[in-house]
């Protein structure tokens, strides 16, 4: 049998990159600009290498019943890992994925394509500008993970887009949101301020060597209208092989402080990750 060899190739947003693990047959690394987008092993789509993804993936196993199916929008695609662990966890579920990077949505078909039967739909779109299309009450979850290179887009960071989220969310319905940031955590408050001001309940999860400012790091934000499965959420996070800690209620009011909601005219992208910050997005 062939040994599996790199592809890279020059996609919409840079050159991407596909590299086989050595350790694990049909697994496989994405890069793109050197940055790690997403990991993908095709014989166990269960498997979340990232530490992100895993947190990403403890909230989905949380929202609902296990394996109920979901209906869900992912905004950001990548090499499409959470669509593929919610088709394995939660047959039957219904996915659109809203990517704007048509070349790399090629390159994933191509080399790392779903199974049949997935119940997956591919769109090669702008994440908001999907969001805006969609119809009212039409998910049970929205995941955005969603990095132009290493930084989250600006126009994904406004209390405009929260509200479309919302409305597109059904009445018990959650959005989840990879960010990346570091002390003083600017960027990261303003988001919370910004859901905040939309949604009735907020939870973070990260690593606590992040939440207490030694290092730039994911967060996990979660937020909803109805409370989330705070409990459960903590016994996953704090039993990963790298630990997490989940904020919530009066927690995250103190960690927003004086922050205000980001509006359209004054949003910004996310910080740019220091040399050496682990892969983000």
């Amino acid at each position: 049998m062939d040994e599996p060899i790199p592809v890279t190739r020059e996609v919409d947003h840079g050159v991407a990159k596909l590299m086989p693990d050595i350790d694990r047959d049909r697994a496989w690394l994405l890069t793109v600009d050197g940055a790690p987008q997403s990991y993908v092993d095709l014989d166990e789509p269960t498997h979340l290498e990232f530490e992100y993804a895993r947190r990403l993936g403890h909230v989905l196993d949380v929202v609902a019943e296990p394996g109920l199916p979901l209906d869900v929008l992912h905004l950001g695609g990548g090499a499409l890992t959470l669509p593929r662990y919610v088709a394995a966890t939660r047959p039957g579920s219904r996915q659109d994925v809203a990517e704007a990077d048509r070349g790399l949505l090629e390159l994933v078909a191509e080399h790392l394509p779903l199974p049949d039967g997935s119940g997956v739909t591919v769109h090669g779109a702008d994440a908001r500008a999907w969001l805006e299309a969609a119809p009212d009450g039409s998910a049970d979850v929205v995941v955005a993970d969603v990095f132009g290179g290493s930084r989250v887009p600006a126009h994904l960071t406004s209390v405009a887009y929260a509200r479309e989220a919302a409305r597109v969310l059904r009445a018990d319905g959650v959005y989840l949101a990879n960010l990346a940031d570091a002390t003083p955590f600017a960027f990261l408050r303003a988001q919370l301020a910004t859901f905040g001001a939309v949604f009735q309940e907020l939870a973070l999860i990260a690593e606590p060597a992040v939440l207490r400012g030694r290092r730039f790091g994911n967060a996990v934000l979660v937020a909803s209208d109805q409370p989330v499965e705070t409990a459960a959420l903590v016994r996953l996070v704090a039993s990963d092989a790298f630990p997490a800690r989940l904020e919530h209620g009066l927690a995250v009011r103190k960690f927003i402080g004086s922050a205000r909601p980001v509006e359209d005219e004054n949003a910004v992208p996310s910080p740019e990750p220091p040399d050496g910050a682990f892969g983000i997005g």
